[in-house]
């Protein structure tokens, strides 16, 4: 429950929180498509546009931290149109930018500080806030799963209009679309109600609580690892496809339907979260990705092989992320949410960093993504492992506001 949200319908929060997410994830999930139209028109290599989008993730997972503090204290609201007025501004100046430099300035920084403040954390704290905790991982669920449709819409949209309009004039698109969450960050205002528990307690007394919790260490440890999955994957997906010898289209094709089944894979992921154990779940995700990967990379390649990993990986694909966050609110409460989901999230953007930049970087060394596919399998085992041991029970000074 938020203070100044108290009478607005939980369902009128999720729907507003996915429509946020559907704009602000979809968009980015869609820079993957990019790498080679402007890579070729600007005589890059491949790494140039990698190092940007490294360098987008390394700043929404340092901003991230800072945007749900933020929001804990004075309202999710304001943080999320801060952030979507950010995000549009980095993609309009993107739309006349020519230079590694001011690419990097304006999709990497930019638009990595725009993420931050109207991206899952920030929405997924206010809308986990607006239901009670047995009902927490299918709303945010709920909420993921209409932000994983902005991946499937926005991806095919955006290769329709990069062949026919450009890069250059994409962006621009893209920007004017990004305004829309302005309007839609008024039903996600407000901050977290005060309890007898928490009046109690102070950000510092929960920051230290959460360090010492085995069971936060690890779900950072293994949501690094998503991060680099996703990041790899959406950002070098395409030109893969097309490096062995299919069409480039396909590879946004694979990504919108990444996006597609990534909505059955949230929703999933929600039910089943609210009726097993949060943390075998995530286990079997990141095992399951190490094996599906295994499978692509030793598969002869064709459409049906490519379209087959998309829809698998999209089962996987941000279905970690309803259960990571609801597994935080039940082990330290809602009252600090955003800002220590934001520190997860930190982790996961170390990640996407590496993912990102080392795919673009081992391929320029060696004329293949091979290294990075094995990284890739060997990071979902360990976290497989790493999840197994977490105690899901909540911390004990925590219990009273979960």
């Amino acid at each position: 429950m938020v203070e100044s949200a108290k009478r607005l319908n939980p369902a009128v929060i999720i729907a507003c929180g996915g429509l946020v997410l559907l704009l602000s994830i979809g968009v980015r999930n869609s820079f993957g498509i990019f790498l080679q139209p402007i890579s070729a028109e600007l005589g890059w290599s491949r790494e140039v546009f990698a190092l940007t989008l490294a360098i987008q993730n390394l700043f929404w997972g340092v901003s991230q931290p800072f945007a749900g503090m933020i929001a804990d204290r004075y309202g999710s609201g304001r943080v999320i149109v801060v952030g979507a007025l950010i995000y549009a501004a980095g993609l309009l100046l993107m739309s006349v930018s020519s230079t590694p430099l001011s690419t990097h300035i304006t999709i990497g920084v930019m638009i990595g500080i725009g993420i931050g403040g109207c991206g899952f954390a920030i929405v997924l704290a206010s809308v986990g806030r607006s239901v009670p905790p047995e009902r927490r991982a299918m709303a945010l669920g709920f909420a993921s799963a209409l932000g994983s449709f902005g991946q499937f819409s926005l991806l095919p949209l955006g290769q329709v209009l990069i062949d026919g309009q450009g890069w250059s004039m994409t962006f621009v698109v893209f920007g004017v679309m990004m305004l829309l969450i302005v309007p839609l960050a008024s039903m996600l205002s407000g901050r977290p109600a005060s309890t007898p528990e928490a009046e109690s307690l102070s950000l510092r007394e929960a920051l230290r609580e959460a360090a010492g919790h085995s069971g936060f260490l690890y779900l950072n440890a293994g949501f690094f690892v998503c991060g680099f999955h996703v990041t790899f994957i959406a950002t070098h997906l395409p030109a893969y496809v097309g490096d062995l010898g299919l069409s480039p289209t396909l590879g946004a094709w694979a990504l919108g339907t990444v996006g597609l089944f990534n909505i059955i894979g949230s929703l999933l992921a929600g039910i089943l979260g609210d009726r097993f154990s949060k943390k075998y779940l995530l286990s079997f995700l990141y095992m399951a990705r190490a094996v599906v990967i295994t499978l692509f990379i030793l598969t002869p390649p064709s459409t049906l092989t490519v379209l087959l990993f998309a829809g698998s990986m999209g089962l996987l694909w941000l279905s970690t992320v309803p259960l990571t966050s609801a597994l935080v609110a039940q082990l330290f409460g809602t009252q600090y949410m955003s800002t220590l989901f934001g520190i997860v999230f930190f982790s996961h953007q170390i990640g996407a960093f590496l993912g990102a930049w080392l795919g673009g970087r081992l391929y320029v060394e060696t004329g293949s993504y091979e290294i990075t596919w094995w990284v890739s399998v060997g990071l979902g085992v360990m976290s497989s492992l790493l999840h197994w041991p977490i105690d899901e029970r909540p911390a004990a000074r925590f219990a009273g506001t979960a």
